[in-house]
């Protein structure tokens, strides 16, 4: 029997940038987002953050609603996995590791003083990965009953 694995990523952080939202040659909108999480580490007798920079990749509905509700410097919350892409610039092999949301926290205020609750933008449907970005593929949709009306 061959060994489980497990992808899964859980992220808070502020976001470093706006959202950039595009979409696929058949119409699937996704959204770029470039996400800021500090770590502490002791140096010496002080504390000091480092910070991580990570690139998620958010699908379909749920994406539009990041682009449409979020801004740089906005705190959110990203469930999602890793996925390993390569591709080849100027004849040299280039690598990197992105974060393929599948579900997305908004935290926080929206800067605009409205203090509304969290909420989770959700989406069902699954991109086609056959005209997809080559540098992007499709998040996992998964949806409970709860989310559908968000």
């Amino acid at each position: 029997m061959p060994a489980i694995n497990i992808n899964r990523v859980v992220l808070t952080g502020n976001l470093t940038r706006d959202p950039e939202l595009r979409s696929t040659p058949s119409g699937v909108s996704v959204c770029s987002l470039r996400l800021a999480c500090n770590t502490r580490r002791k140096v010496g007798e002080e504390w000091a953050d480092k910070p991580n920079y990570f690139d998620v990749t958010v699908w379909g509905a749920q994406g539009e609603n990041c682009a449409r509700f979020l801004a740089k410097g906005r705190p959110i919350a990203i469930d999602g996995r890793l996925e390993w892409r390569e591709w080849e610039h100027d004849d040299t092999k280039r690598q990197a590791i992105d974060i393929i949301a599948d579900s997305v926290q908004f935290l926080g205020s929206n800067g605009a003083g409205d203090e509304r609750e969290p909420r989770e933008a959700t989406s069902a449907a699954e991109p086609d990965t056959d005209d997809a970005a080559p540098d992007a593929k499709p998040a996992r949709a998964e949806r409970s009953e709860d989310n559908a009306a968000a």
